[in-house]
């Protein structure tokens, strides 16, 4: 799997106590590697980090990524064959709240990482992830490819196109094609699995909801995303870690991908509640559309165009819609009645995925 790529080696995840970072590192130590966790905090009371007893499992440290001093002494530390980038301020409605600590630690924190990586003697693979909202959003009806124009209305989307910008920057004047440091980014969003606690998310309110057997509010059950569970775009940052470190002849150094659902694919929130609810296990999953005010502006319409990774990289996405939303509802209903760990599920979910990929000729599983 993943051309046995990670037995064996060394590999920083920043942000690793996240819902994405938990997600990875548990698939890496599963495949072998030596995970090294770098975060800033616990994300919040309940996570999957504690949850699924990762510190038990990995060697981590508690730092800030725009702490430059302390950061470079971790890599040095470590000296890692890989680097992935998820530390991020990622909340939406956070970034109103405090738009400095999410315009430092998304920019400042990805020109950190690549500023270090640069000045390593060793060979090193990065993949910087960003998000699908690092786009200029004018609410296309095709899906937005790589090329298109970076921006965004709100500061966290911004942040994330200024992350984008610095990545670009930082590989087209340091990072030659025979350096011996290789990097990419990669952009995916509205992640949804098992484990995620994060506030202001749809799938959590609706998990915790239903749970403590409450309605749930669905502020704009027409708004489109690209939902895809959490392993879909994990596949591809190992897959694009792993092309980078020479599994394909192609060579995506200093490229930019989006990991997601073919655009066609692509559902509201209505039609991802209503999913969830056919799949909850442990009672009623009552909901009420439309009736949550914000004060933020959130697009209606966000697609990606996905035909670069899989024509350079052989990447495609493996589950259906409604696959995805039933792991994700028979996550939460496990887990809340105490059938399984997090530990147990997070792993069951990554066992049968890598089956499905591999039944469905996905190239990273063969």
């Amino acid at each position: 799997m993943f051309s046995n790529t990670y037995r064996g080696k060394r590999v920083i995840v920043t942000g690793a106590t996240g819902f994405k970072g938990s997600w990875l590192c548990s698939w890496l130590l599963d495949l072998g590697a030596k995970v090294y966790g770098y975060s800033v905090n616990l994300v919040s009371p309940v996570n999957l980090f504690e949850e699924a007893c990762l510190a038990k499992r990995l060697t981590h440290e508690f730092g800030d990524v725009r702490d430059y001093e302390n950061l470079e002494r971790f890599v040095k530390h470590v000296q890692p064959d890989f680097i992935f980038h998820l530390a991020a301020q990622a909340i939406v409605s956070v970034s109103y709240e405090d738009p400095i600590d999410t315009i430092s630690t998304n920019v400042i924190g990805t020109a950190n990482i690549l500023d270090i990586v640069k000045k390593m003697s060793k060979s090193v693979v990065a993949v910087i992830i960003t998000s699908d909202k690092c786009y200029e959003n004018v609410e296309q009806l095709w899906g937005y490819k790589e090329t298109d124009i970076l921006g965004g209305k709100d500061i966290y989307s911004a942040s994330k196109g200024a992350a984008e910008l610095i990545f670009s920057s930082y590989s087209r004047s340091f990072f030659k094609l025979e350096s011996n440091q290789k990097i990419a980014s990669a952009r995916a969003g509205n992640v949804i699995g098992g484990g995620d606690w994060a506030k202001d998310r749809i799938v959590v309110d609706a998990m915790k909801s239903w749970n403590m057997c409450q309605t749930v509010g669905v502020r704009s059950p027409n708004a489109t995303r690209p939902w895809q569970h959490v392993l879909e775009p994990l596949s591809g940052y190992l897959w694009l870690g792993a092309c980078l470190a020479g599994a394909v002849t192609a060579n995506p150094h200093g490229e930019s991908f989006n990991f997601g659902p073919r655009p066609e694919k692509v559902q509201t929130v209505k039609q991802l509640i209503e999913s969830l609810v056919a799949h909850w296990k442990n009672g009623e999953a009552a909901v009420a559309l439309g009736n949550i005010s914000s004060n933020f502006k959130e697009a209606g319409l966000l697609k990606l165009n996905i035909e670069k990774a899989i024509t350079l990289l052989g990447w495609e996405p493996t589950l259906e819609f409604d696959e995805c939303c039933k792991l994700v509802a028979e996550w939460y209903s496990d887990f809340y009645a105490k059938r399984e760990t997090a530990e147990n599920l997070v792993f069951r979910d990554i066992s049968n995925y890598c089956i499905s990929a591999k039944q469905r000729g996905n190239v990273w599983c063969q």
